[in-house]
């Protein structure tokens, strides 16, 4: 009997040992493994939540999205839908007993627009419920649950050829070109309601003007929405909350008077306040800011700005508590995310959720009063998280079998100071192995933005970057949000100035520190780190290697060729009245001759956000002066890779790219 147990103990370590050997740092193909959770809403009575899962689909080499569902207790994970196209925005009728959804699904129709389904909770296949022409952008149910609040972008009637060719894009406007949507016409977007048991849509709004962030008063009786009505919203960022009777053409009013941006209005559960955020600046364009949680009577008059004390941004749509008495969401601080509560009557800030971490897609379980969040940490990427007295307790386990065969990356926070004395945040990326290890090689990885923040959530890029054996910095350079409006606001009218002193500061301080290796350092970044990228490599040439992805160094030649004139025409000025402007912040293409670091270019064909034109003029100039260098750019993919063999494809080039120079 002993020696079966022996022998079972032996057979039992053996298969431990050799499960544990089988681990690997992740790399690339990994991506293919990845499953993403997004848009979670409870059930009315408190017992489930409905969410979208993202896979990849490696034959067909795109993305699908299913709609799943997971109890409150966590105990039960079931899917719901399993077609070959994609079913997102699920939501609970109130009622419960549907969950909708959009999606356009069993439609041979390249072109074909998504529809309403609705899908018994209790199984069966879905059904579909509309047949809209245009493209359904938003939706919220009414409070009885007969009808669907929906936004709609007016019909394109210009092409009506059978032929393949695409009519001319006639275009008159300021701003005439966005990235995904491409060249602009005059078409506007407004509200629709859907009778669900006749199917018959009536018109709420009409005229010149786009409307978004519709929703439902408690009683159903009108509906707040967002929308600019001033002369020509091309030229700012101005936007309104209006109220209006649920009835088509009812006529509207505007409640809140801010010249910056108002937006993301919801009702509080006595009908009486809206919550809503309301940007930190007033100007024309409203970048450098940040939002602010502000409450308005239904009626109009002087909000109150409940978060304004706080200078850190608020960054989703907000959520009143059961009670009404306070407002509940998310706070981005120093490389946090975290779930802020705010008083109505004090606007005192208590911390429901926080700590190293990122919190996102709060809901509230209005069963319960208690809180639902995503929550991702440097280990972990997304679950959902039911939030009870101040603990997180989890409910999915999407994540399990991706992370299953994956050695750790350790990802710390590190403050690096600048030549000026200023601090800045970073945070550090490593193998577990090379923890204790000197003189690693380094690569500076820049986010873009400016205003955005690295913060300490599962960064897939740079554990890609990490599992190569390299030190991998993100840094939070000034521009960054997080750490007050002030910050900020510092490289206003000023790219490649501060940044670049930071991004060095922060080198520098790994080097002193003995971590990284000061002869075998490399930058890289994507869309404003790309530019950070040019601006970095221009000015400090210890640099052995770097990759700059959709930027651009030529910044005058990005006017009318991008979509922000209207930051340029109001933080720059026009180029032929403010040249000089143009040209310094142009130093990098200008000096190209002074620039010793071999270079990766990426763009991608159909970016308007950053467009390929800026890596192809400085692949052009580095080709010219014979500086090593190769350009890429990505078919038919927009700002940002969607494609899944293309973003695989993007990390196996960085990790080749760097490995040649760095190694």
């Amino acid at each position: 009997m002993k020696r079966l147990y022996l022998l079972f103990t032996l057979i039992l370590f053996s298969i431990i040992t050799n499960a544990q050997s089988a681990k690997h740092y992740i790399q690339p193909a990994d991506f293919y493994r990845y499953q993403d959770i997004e848009n979670p809403q409870v059930s009315p009575d408190g017992n489930w939540v409905v969410y979208e899962l993202t896979s990849v689909d490696t034959v067909k080499d795109k993305t699908d999205t299913d709609v799943w569902m997971v109890s409150w207790d966590g105990k039960n994970n079931v899917q719901l839908t399993n077609s070959n196209e994609d079913e997102t925005s699920p939501k609970w009728s109130p009622d419960g007993k549907y969950i909708s959804f959009l999606s356009s699904r069993y439609n041979d129709d390249d072109d074909a627009t998504d529809q309403f389904w609705l899908l018994n909770r209790l199984g069966g296949d879905a059904k579909k419920v509309s047949d809209i022409k245009g493209d359904i952008e938003d939706y919220s149910w009414s409070p009885d649950g007969k009808k669907i609040l929906f936004t709609m972008k007016d019909q394109d009637f210009s092409d009506t050829a059978k032929s393949k060719n695409h009519a001319p894009y006639v275009m008159n406007r300021y701003h005439f070109k966005e990235d995904i949507e491409g060249y602009l016409d005059n078409r506007k977007t407004h509200l629709y309601l859907l009778d669900i048991a006749t199917q018959d849509v009536d018109t709420l709004t009409s005229g010149n003007y786009d409307e978004s962030d519709a929703v439902f008063s408690p009683d159903g009786s009108q509906i707040a929405f967002v929308s600019n009505h001033t002369i020509d919203p091309d030229k700012n960022e101005n936007t309104d909350i209006f109220v209006m009777d649920a009835k088509p053409y009812a006529k509207a009013k505007q409640l809140t008077t801010w010249g910056g941006a108002d937006d993301k209005p919801v009702w509080s559960p006595d009908g009486k306040s809206i919550a809503y955020l309301q940007s930190s600046s007033n100007e024309k364009f409203t970048m450098y800011g940040e939002n602010i949680l502000a409450v308005i009577s239904k009626d109009g008059g002087e909000p109150k700005l409940l978060s304004k004390s706080t200078d850190r941004p608020i960054v989703s749509t907000p959520h009143w508590s059961k009670d009404g008495q306070s407002v509940i969401d998310l706070m981005e601080n120093d490389r946090q995310q975290i779930v802020a509560q705010f008083n109505i009557a004090t606007s005192q800030m208590v911390q429901l959720a926080g700590g190293d971490k990122v919190f996102s897609a709060v809901e509230l379980n209005k069963a319960t009063g208690n809180w639902l969040a995503e929550m991702t940490d440097p280990q972990t990427p997304g679950e959902l998280y039911a939030i009870e007295n101040g603990n997180a307790r989890r409910l999915t386990h999407v994540q399990d079998s991706f992370l299953a065969p994956l050695k750790r990356i350790v990802a710390e926070g590190f403050t690096s100071v600048s030549k000026d004395g200023t601090n800045v945040s970073g945070i550090l990326y490593r193998r577990e192995e090379d923890i204790t290890k000197k003189n690693l090689p380094l690569i500076l990885f820049i986010h873009g933005g400016p205003v955005a923040q690295d913060d300490y959530e599962f960064d897939m890029e740079r554990n890609f970057l990490a599992a190569a054996g390299y030190a991998v910095a993100a840094v939070n350079y000034r521009g960054s949000d997080g750490r007050g409006i002030d910050f900020t606001r510092a490289i206003y009218a000023d790219w490649g100035d501060k940044e670049v002193m930071d991004i060095i500061g922060a080198a520098d301080h790994l080097t002193q520190k003995g971590i990284a290796d000061s002869t075998k350092m490399g930058i890289a970044g994507w869309s404003y780190g790309g530019i950070l990228t040019d601006y970095t490599i221009a000015t400090d040439t210890r640099f052995k290697a770097a990759s700059s992805g959709a930027g651009s160094a030529l910044q005058m030649s990005m006017y009318g060729v991008d979509e922000y004139v209207n930051q340029y025409d109001n933080e720059l000025g026009q180029p032929w009245k403010n040249m000089d402007k143009w040209v310094k912040l142009s130093y990098p293409f200008f000096h190209v001759d002074k620039i010793k670091t071999p270079t990766l270019f990426m763009a991608c064909q159909k970016d308007f956000n950053v467009p390929s034109a800026g890596a192809e003029q400085m692949y052009q100039a580095f080709q010219s002066v014979g500086i090593p260098s190769e350009l890429i750019i990505y078919p038919d993919q927009h700002h940002e890779i969607t494609t899944p063999s293309y973003f695989k494809f993007r990390f196996d080039k960085y990790l080749e790219w760097f490995g040649r120079y760095l190694k």
